[in-house]
Order: structure tokens, then C-alpha cells, then sequence
């Protein structure tokens, strides 16, 4: 690499620089040094000034970079319920026959849970290591996504009245190249003020219209001693009022392209009313689907809690004949007539079926947790003493579905069909705009105004202004389109895609509807033909228990039959009572599969009560709607929502090809 001694002339210009440009360098070093010392900060005080005689080593806030800093979390006070306020300490094995009970049925269950809270609770959350209260369903949902900035308010506040104004005032003291008495430099004295003010409405058919006045003010010595001053005023106002219509032809044009992307919209963009009011009933159909997966886990712990209770009695009654058995053959040991390892065994036996129990009462799935888990979905406090004792009897009939109509209900009921057909609503509407979008813009302008002038502004202003004295207008159009259509090719495209998209979505969710109701209905004839088994082989296991019972109290078989049929009577019964709960729990999932769950359960979704002050400006505003003449030949977008659904209306029998058949 070269030395730097090689270029003498650029040493000697870096060492003694011309004196003509002494005072420039200076200045720009001046410079230099103070951008460098505020971008050192602190860091050049600190490395340059000394610790003084009363600085320490330890300061507060040597540490303090380290320190995690906290929210103030206890600034947000929130009011316990009084469901948490009264939790006492949860039950262990005290004995469920001493508790008091609470009475409660299936349907009461269900409306206790869904009107308790506003949060759409699920099973198993209690349970859970983590809570992620972000993930929850609450009834403010839809009202949130109404409100918000993809609601229709939202959408609509693009066609509101928009106001402008400006109100400015400003001095000038502007010395010019003109050369005065003494060799002074001619000066531009000059007070001036401004104002505009405009207000602006945009139409349905993209067209907006301006009311705009402008209004000047200025005094200056201009013109002052001059010999030709043609001025009229020493001081004027003067300004103009001036009304403004810009339609677009092509582009931005008609109801249909405002009302789906919204106006002065921009390509590939689609923010307008009809595309607000599916979001807002994707979000009605989200909370369904919370609505109904609540209906579902509260069936769910309702019937688990009914079998908990089965299970309990059957283990109780168990250990009752356990006990009987072994206090027999402990009698029969003290008085010589019986043998050790019979007495053992009936001892063994007993203290399984007292564990048992005891997993029965307290243990995972056991009566109190299952208990707790039906308490905690229908907002009743984790432990206040008393116990739920559900009242409602499953059924064990025979429950036959007509398939035809229920796959018919299930392709139009499941909200997850409805909430995609929204969804294809939305590309279809989409894909309109974007072809809609792919035109020039053209737009006609008019304007027409006033001028006026005066030296005062009341009467001398305004009052030339209104005399019409002088007037102007404009009319023409004006023509503006990128050259090829790029962008508004790729949005015709990239919205013909999400239509296919949504389409094949659409497809596959009503095949797996097909599937998933399929199974159901399958599930509903195997738990029902596994229940009647179930029932068999336990008044089979009973019969054997009693011919056994006898036998062995006459001495005439061998203890290890009973206690074999004993342990078998057990698991007979435990698995008729699983299959009653699982045959009540194939009906609802049918149910469910068919998408007449909340029909099923009596439940009905209806929106809230309205408050008085919006009860009040609907009342007012629609004095001045009327209905259309001939509504059917107004061209204008359909709305998405203009159907009506109740999930609790009486289920159809119609089949999936349209044809009327009988439902069992």
C-alpha cells in the first residue's frame, strides 16, 4: 500500500491550508466538535470529568439496568364474585349421603350455564396448567367486532359528512433587492390572514360533493408612494365560495363497487359495508360455535357426573357383600369350621372394593372432581358444602334417526357450512369489485363559484360576494389509468383464486360433515347394542352372585366362585353404566353432527336487549325512511345477510336431494 509521503501536495494542504479559507475551516471544525459532542452524550463527561471528593463506588443505579420492571397490577382492582368469595375447603371422603343436595336437571344445567357469565366456559379448564385468557369465547365478541374498525359502523363512516377548515395569520417583513434612501435595502411590509373552510359528503354512487369557501386577507406597503399605485384598497379581502360535484364514470363508480370495497378505495382492497356485515356474521357464527361446544362439555360433565354416582353405588353395594362375605368366613375360622386362606382372601377382597370407593369418591374422575367440573361450568362456587345431584334419567329407548333428512339438516344447519358459505359470499363480492376495479378512471368535474372583494369584511366583503357580480364555472373530465392494468389484473386474479379457494374449502367441509355424520349415526346403534349387552351380561353376573351366595352359605362350593362373581357383578355394572352415559352421549353428538345441538337442548341465541338511547335513535331515524315503491327495480347489491335462521326452529325433514320424507 502506498505511504502517505508519496502525495506532498496533500500533506502540505492538510498542514498549512490557504488563509483565504482559515475562517470556513474554523467553522466547520466549530461545527464538528459540537455534532461530536452530542453524540458522545454523557460518555465524554463521564471519561473526561474526575470523581469529585463526595462521589461513591455504590450508586442506586448501578443495578438498575438489570432490574425487570413490573406492571402495576394491583392498580387494576377487580371485585370477587361471590361464588369465589364463599369456596370452602373442597370434600375428601366425607360421605355423600350426609351432604346436602342440589337438585338440578339436564336442561336446567345448561341455561344455569350459558346465562350465568359472559365468559363461554370449557370443559377441563379448570384442570389445566396454564390459562390463556386471550383463547376464551365471550358474549362481547360480536359486539366487539361490531364496533370495531371492520364492523359496519366503520364502514359506514366513509360516506359521513367530512368538515375542513384552516384559520392561519401570518406577518412578512421581507427586505428586497431595491435600494431606498441612505442605502437601505427596500422592504415588503405585509400582514395577512387565511381561511378556508369546506364541507364534503361522498354518495353511495361515489360521486361527493363540496361546499368550500376561501377567504384572504392582506395589507402591505406595496405600491405605497408610488406614482402609478393602481390599488383600489389599501387593505382587501377577497375570496370566493364555491360548490364542487366530482362523478366517476368508470372507476369508483355505481352502488354496487362502493358498497363492497368502500369509496376511494384502492385496488385490492375491500372495506365496504356489505363485506363489514359478513364480518360481523363470521363472528356471530363464531360465537355459535362456542355456544355449542359449551352445550356439548355441560352434557358432557352432566351425564359423566350421573355415572360417577352409578359407579359409586355399585362399588358400595359391593363392599357391603364383600363385608358380609368376610365376616361369614371370619366366624366360620373362630369356630374351626373354615379355612385361613378363604378368610384372607374375603378380607382382600374387601379392602379392593374399599379402595375402590374410595377412587370412586374422591380420586381422578371420581364423584367430587366430576361433581366440580359440572360446578364449574355452570358458574356454581368450587365447594360451598352442598353436593349437585343431577335429576335428569338417561334414556335407554331406542332412538332412530331418518338419515336422508338429517344429512339434508347437517349440510344447511352445521354453522361451520353457513359460516364458509359467508365466506364464499365474501370472495364473490370481492371478485365483483375487482372486476369492477379493472377500468380507467374517469370522473366529471363542475364547479361553480363566487368571487368577491372589499376592504371590509362585513359589509364590504360579503356583500360583494353575495351580489353575484362575478361568478365563474368549469366542467370537464378527467381521465387517469396506469398503463397495462398491473395491479388490477393481479387483484382480479388474486380474488378469483380465494373464490376457488373458499369453493374447495367449502366442498371438503360438507364432505367431512358427510363422514363425521356418518360415524354418528353408527356410534348411536353400537352404544346402543353395547348398552343392552352390558345389561344382559349384568343380570346374568347377578343371577350367578345369588345361586353362588346360597351355595356357599349352605358349604357346599368354595369361596373363591362368589368372590369371583362378586368382582364380576363390579365390572358388569360399571360397564352397563359407562354404555347408558356413552349411548345418552352418541345421541348428542348426532346431534351435534347435525347441527340442531342448541334445538336439542332448547337453547336460542337472540341479540341483547337494546339500550334506551339507541332504542330512541332508531325510532327517530326511521321517521324518515320509507319503503320503496317498487323495491324490485332498484339495482343494488344483495345483502349477505338477508336471510333468517333460528338454530332452534323445528328441524326439517327434507331430504339432501330436496325430497320430503317422514322423521322417526
Amino acid at each position: 500500500m502506498p505511504s502517505f509521503e508519496r502525495f506532498p501536495t496533500a500533506r502540505l494542504l492538510a498542514i498549512k491550508p490557504p488563509i483565504r479559507r482559515l475562517g470556513r475551516i474554523h467553522l466547520s471544525l466549530y461545527f464538528s466538535f459540537v455534532i461530536a459532542f452530542c453524540f458522545s452524550g454523557c460518555g465524554l463527561l463521564r471519561d473526561s470529568v474526575p470523581a469529585g471528593p463526595n462521589d461513591t463506588t455504590a450508586s442506586y443505579h448501578d443495578d438498575f439496568g438489570l432490574n425487570i420492571a413490573y406492571p402495576e397490577v394491583d392498580a387494576i382492582q377487580s371485585d370477587s364474585r361471590e361464588e369465589i368469595a364463599t369456596t370452602i375447603e373442597p370434600f375428601s371422603f366425607e360421605d355423600p349421603s350426609e351432604l346436602p343436595n342440589i337438585e338440578i336437571s339436564l336442561h336446567d344445567a345448561v341455561r344455569k350455564a350459558l346465562t350465568s357469565q359472559p365468559v363461554l366456559r370449557r370443559a377441563g379448564s379448570t384442570f389445566n396448567a396454564r390459562v390463556t385468557p386471550q383463547a376464551v369465547t365471550t358474549r362481547f365478541d360480536p359486539g366487539i367486532t361490531a364496533a370495531s374498525q371492520q364492523g359496519t359502523e366503520a364502514a359506514l363512516s366513509a360516506f359521513d359528512a367530512q368538515y375542513r377548515q384552516q384559520l392561519t395569520w401570518s406577518k412578512s417583513d421581507t427586505p428586497r433587492n431595491q435600494q431606498q434612501a441612505f442605502g437601505q435595502p427596500s422592504v415588503l411590509d405585509a400582514d395577512s390572514a387565511f381561511f378556508n373552510g369546506e364541507i364534503s359528503k361522498t354518495t353511495a354512487t361515489g360521486a361527493s360533493f363540496a361546499l368550500r369557501h376561501v377567504a384572504n386577507y392582506r395589507k402591505s406597503n406595496q405600491g405605497v408612494g408610488d406614482t402609478f399605485d393602481f390599488r383600489l384598497f389599501p387593505s382587501a379581502f377577497t375570496g370566493w365560495l364555491e360548490a364542487e360535484w366530482r362523478q366517476p364514470l368508470l372507476q369508483g363508480a355505481g352502488t354496487e363497487f362502493n358498497r363492497i370495497a368502500g369509496p376511494n378505495a384502492r385496488v385490492g382492497q375491500y372495506n365496504g359495508v356489505l363485506i363489514a356485515r359478513i364480518n360481523e356474521d363470521v363472528s356471530l357464527a363464531d360465537f355459535e360455535t362456542g355456544v355449542i361446544q359449551m352445550v356439548a362439555d355441560v352434557e358432557q360433565a352432566y351425564w359423566n357426573l350421573v355415572t360417577a354416582y352409578r359407579l359409586l353405588n355399585t362399588i358400595v353395594k359391593a363392599r357391603e357383600a364383600a363385608l358380609q362375605t368376610w365376616q361369614i368366613q371370619k366366624a366360620r375360622l373362630e369356630v374351626g369350621t373354615g379355612r385361613a386362606d378363604d378368610e384372607a382372601q374375603a378380607r382382600s377382597q374387601y379392602y379392593q372394593f374399599d379402595a375402590q370407593v374410595k377412587n370412586a369418591l374422591a380420586g381422578q374422575a371420581g364423584l367430587y372432581e366430576s361433581e366440580q367440573q359440572l360446578r364449574y361450568l355452570i358458574g356454581l362456587p368450587a365447594t360451598d358444602g352442598s353436593l349437585i345431584k343431577p335429576t335428569t334419567e338417561p334414556t335407554d329407548a331406542r332412538v332412530i334417526f331418518d338419515w336422508d333428512s338429517a344429512l339434508s339438516q347437517a349440510l344447511k344447519r352445521r354453522v361451520e357450512v353457513r359460516q364458509q358459505k359467508l365466506l364464499v359470499q365474501r370472495r364473490e363480492l370481492e371478485l365483483t369489485a375487482a372486476k369492477l376495479n379493472y377500468r380507467p378512471r374517469l370522473d366529471f368535474l363542475g364547479q361553480y363559484r363566487y368571487q368577491g372583494i372589499g376592504d371590509h369584511l362585513v359589509p364590504g366583503f360579503y356583500e360583494n360576494l353575495f351580489d353575484g357580480n362575478y361568478q365563474e364555472w368549469q366542467a370537464g373530465i378527467e381521465l387517469s389509468y396506469p398503463v397495462g392494468f398491473r395491479a388490477a389484473g393481479s387483484a382480479v386474479a388474486h380474488a378469483k383464486l380465494n373464490l376457488k379457494r373458499e369453493h374447495a374449502v367449502l366442498e371438503q367441509t360438507e364432505y367431512q360433515i358427510s363422514h363425521l355424520l356418518s360415524n354418528a349415526a353408527r356410534d348411536v346403534e353400537t352404544r346402543h347394542e353395547l348398552m343392552e349387552t352390558n345389561y344382559n351380561r349384568l343380570q346374568s353376573d347377578l343371577n350367578q352372585v345369588d345361586v353362588l351366595r346360597i351355595r356357599y352359605q349352605q358349604g357346599s362350593d368354595s369361596i373363591n366362585f362368589l368372590l369371583q362373581a362378586q368382582r364380576q357383578v363390579v365390572n358388569s355394572a360399571s360397564d352397563f353404566y359407562r354404555s347408558l352415559s356413552d349411548y345418552n352421549l352418541a345421541i348428542r353428538n348426532f346431534h351435534r353432527e347435525k347441527g340442531s345441538l342448541l334445538a336439542y337442548n332448547h337453547v336460542q341465541l337472540a341479540e341483547a336487549a337494546w339500550a334506551e338511547a339507541a332504542s330512541d335513535s332508531a325510532y327517530h331515524v326511521g321517521r324518515y325512511l320509507t319503503p320503496r315503491k317498487n323495491p324490485k327495480e332498484v339495482t343494488a347489491p344483495k345483502n349477505p345477510s338477508s336471510a333468517t335462521f333460528n338454530p332452534s326452529e323445528v328441524q326439517s325433514t327434507q331430504s339432501a336431494l330436496g325430497e320430503s320424507t317422514q322423521q322417526d
